[in-house]
């Protein structure tokens, strides 16, 4: 089967249950985020054509269907890695299924160390621009005029009104949210003190392992990006210290909980 058979047969799995227009990414340790969601109906990975499975600690690998601040969603508990051993395409397999059911909007969240001495653990990041340190890009190869052009605009990868809305409902929230560019390395080894020092030089100010591929994907898929991070770290290069999954996992779950909040914020911005 092509990979445009598997994304059609994956997308009609789906037409049928689902009228939403955006769709959310939790990202390490982002899990909890789903009590909020009113619940619909949960379908694994393994049941949608084309899917990979999700193979780390706290990716759960399910597709949810739900509301969220009384708007259809359509929620990612469990996203994929390149570190995992999947290619971009693969990673990148349900964005362009979410295009054919008619998705307008891509909420992303992520776990991050932070680069800045503000960014602190528990902390978010709205991501305003980012770096692609992977080496990789979802879009090599034949490109598909029906998902999108062959050389899409990256000016402005995160949508500014989303961006806005999303500054407007920490402030309602009192969320304390920095600004930043993200870059995505490959993982899965953590970065060396030195590495840390070229990020920051490079202009860096959060790092991760995810988020890129999906959001040069959505970009070609004519989606609106919205984007943070869950700052789990310090990436403090003159006093490291080793930032172990569980500690990323608990850091994650407390800005997890202001993630939503700004995501519902959102949310109620777009229905009106």
């Amino acid at each position: 089967m092509s990979n445009m058979d598997q994304e059609r047969s994956a997308a009609a799995k789906l037409s049928g249950i689902s009228g939403a227009d955006t769709a959310i990414i939790l990202g390490t340790g982002l899990g909890d985020i789903e009590n909020d969601i009113h619940v619909e109906k949960i379908i694994p990975y393994n049941e949608i054509p084309g899917f990979p499975i999700s193979s780390v600690k706290s990716h759960t690998g399910s597709l949810i269907l739900g509301k969220l601040a009384d708007h259809d969603v359509v929620v990612m508990s469990g996203r994929l890695h390149l570190y995992e051993g999947y290619t971009p395409k693969e990673i990148t397999l349900p964005i362009r299924v979410f295009k054919l059911i008619g998705i307008k909007n891509l909420f992303i969240s992520n776990a991050a160390g932070g680069l800045r001495p503000d960014l602190k653990p528990g902390g978010v990041m709205l991501i305003m621009d980012h770096i692609n340190l992977t080496g990789q890009n979802p879009l090599v190869g034949p490109n598909n005029e029906e998902i999108g052009p062959r050389f899409p605009d990256m000016t402005k990868p995160y949508n500014p009104d989303l961006a806005h809305k999303a500054i407007q409902a920490a402030e309602k929230e009192n969320v304390d949210m920095k600004k930043g560019v993200y870059v995505q390395v490959l993982g899965p080894s953590m970065e060396t003190a030195s590495e840390t020092r070229m990020l920051r030089a490079l202009g860096a100010d959060a790092v991760g392992m995810s988020t890129v591929m999906e959001v040069i994907q959505a970009l070609h898929c004519n989606m609106n990006v919205l984007a943070v991070s869950a700052i789990t770290n310090n990436n403090d290069p003159d006093n490291y210290k080793p930032a172990p999954l569980e500690k990323v996992i608990e850091m994650a779950g407390i800005a997890g909980l202001s993630i939503m909040k700004i995501f519902k914020g959102v949310l109620q911005d777009i229905n009106h």
